[in-house]
């Protein structure tokens, strides 16, 4: 490719513009529409696998636009009624193809890797976990981009109409849309009975993924290859339309597409539990005696290991052989909508528990101490407000004597609903004999790491659900 022609290819096109639309939007939306994305251990400047992930997911509406602007910028020839005159010189057609291609494909990298670059350089100030596991994904993003405004300028010149780059763009976000609501996700139920919705893989032929829940969640080998091996099938019949000259060249230039296509799917994960895969270095304990948190969170373990450890001996004295032995961040990522599982041995904790997330000091001690006692039985995934919270509360003014209101995010409201579902079942467990009252905080302590019983319920003195 002559960097001469190059050059004036990159002034002269829609290629600058094709970064701009790319660059711009993505940082707007990161930036100012409010989101999941902002906040917690999974925000998009939070860690590098995350980063990679949500900017990604944003490929959702940056493939359709990559598609539609190289379906515009292959239309340049039939718009300027050049075609007749460009195939009569001696220059072959696959170099002004890689000349056309090549500067969109630099300006849409470039405008990729520096929205990564933005990213990155806030991860650097927010983790001290650093790795190159986050790398695939974001090539494969990068990938996705040019192929999508390779095909899109094939499409144009094999479609020379005004209504192709719309069409195009239209239809590859209806793509996107399907892959994510309905063709590529397949029904199910937990095992608490309620439906749900669980990716195929026919979804990871879309670009984009899904939304970024936990920190320690990745993309799988066999994920990034079979992805790799559809793009570039993508990026090929693009390129091959794109030089084509006959009706019966451009046919032969969709075999790639579909031979890609039928690759690809081999390759591809058929199990939800392959395709996003918990990073096993990530998740490697990093601990200070009995208190660990992940390698991903290593900076808090010093925040954590105090409380921690006071924590464990509170619930030794007051349980005695019972109580756990030690304190752990929860490394495991069930499937969403599942039980949680819990260990009488072990107190498991998130950084993102609405009890822990913002404490601190004392109050991470009462939050470490109630989900040591009466750890929550909410389906992974959702959120409660209600018995579990309410037995956790009594369970910690158990251990500390007197009531301590919890670290979380309540509103005043729910604050005076809780204070008077809890102080009379607090006052009737303390006015017991010690024996009446272990019995209840066992019962308590069985019905809340099983999930088969009602916690607050048991600190009654009554039933199961």
């Amino acid at each position: 490719m002559n960097a001469r022609v190059l050059r004036i290819e990159l002034r002269r096109s829609v290629a600058p513009w094709a970064g701009a639309v790319v660059l711009t939007p993505a940082l707007a939306f990161l930036y100012l529409v409010p989101g999941s994305w902002w906040t917690g251990t999974a925000a998009w400047t939070a860690q590098w696998t995350s980063m990679a992930l949500w900017t990604r997911s944003l490929l959702f509406y940056l493939w359709p636009l990559a598609v539609g602007l190289g379906a515009l910028q292959g239309l340049r020839d039939h718009r300027a009624k050049m075609t007749e005159l460009l195939t009569s010189t001696p220059r072959p057609a696959r170099h002004r193809a890689a000349t056309l291609a090549g500067a969109t494909a630099i300006t849409l990298t470039s405008a990729f890797a520096l929205l990564v670059a933005v990213g990155g350089v806030q991860v650097i100030a927010h983790t001290g976990y650093t790795h190159l596991g986050w790398l695939p994904i974001s090539l494969v993003g990068a990938l996705a981009l040019v192929a999508g405004a390779v095909l899109g300028m094939g499409a144009g010149r094999a479609l020379p109409s005004v209504l192709t780059p719309p069409a195009l763009t239209m239809g590859a976000f209806v793509f996107t849309a399907l892959m994510q609501m309905s063709f590529g996700r397949t029904e199910t139920t937990t095992d608490t009975g309620v439906p749900s919705t669980e990716p195929n893989r026919v979804s990871l032929l879309s670009p984009a993924v899904q939304e970024v829940r936990d920190a320690l969640v990745t993309l799988s080998a066999s994920v990034h290859i079979g992805q790799t091996i559809w793009l570039l099938a993508l990026a090929v019949t693009g390129f091959a339309l794109l030089v084509a000259a006959t009706p019966r060249a451009r046919l032969i230039a969709l075999t790639p597409v579909v031979a890609g296509a039928a690759l690809a799917l081999l390759v591809l994960p058929s199990d939800p539990r392959r395709m996003y895969v918990v990073d096993e270095a990530a998740a490697e304990p990093v601990c200070d005696g009995p208190v660990c948190v992940t390698r991903t969170q290593q900076a808090r373990l010093a925040e954590v290991a105090g409380p921690g450890k006071e924590a464990l001996r509170l619930l030794r004295g007051a349980l005695g052989s019972q109580a756990p032995l030690s304190v752990r961040e929860n490394a495991s990522v069930p499937p969403q909508g599942s039980t949680p599982r819990w260990s009488p041995e072990t107190v498991l904790f998130d950084f993102d528990d609405d009890i822990v997330a913002s404490a601190k000091g004392e109050q991470l001690t009462w939050a470490l101490i109630a989900e040591g006692m009466a750890p929550g039985c909410s389906p992974v995934g959702w959120s409660s407000f209600g018995g579990d919270q309410f037995a956790q509360t009594v369970a910690v003014a158990w251990v500390l004597g007197e009531i301590q209101p919890l670290p979380a995010s309540w509103s005043a409201g729910m604050r005076r609903e809780a204070d008077a579902a809890i102080r009379p079942v607090w006052k009737e467990l303390e006015s017991l004999p010690r024996a009446q009252q272990l019995s209840r905080i066992e019962a308590m302590r069985a019905a809340a790491l099983s999930c088969e019983g009602d916690a607050f319920d048991a600190l009654k003195g009554g039933g199961s659900r």
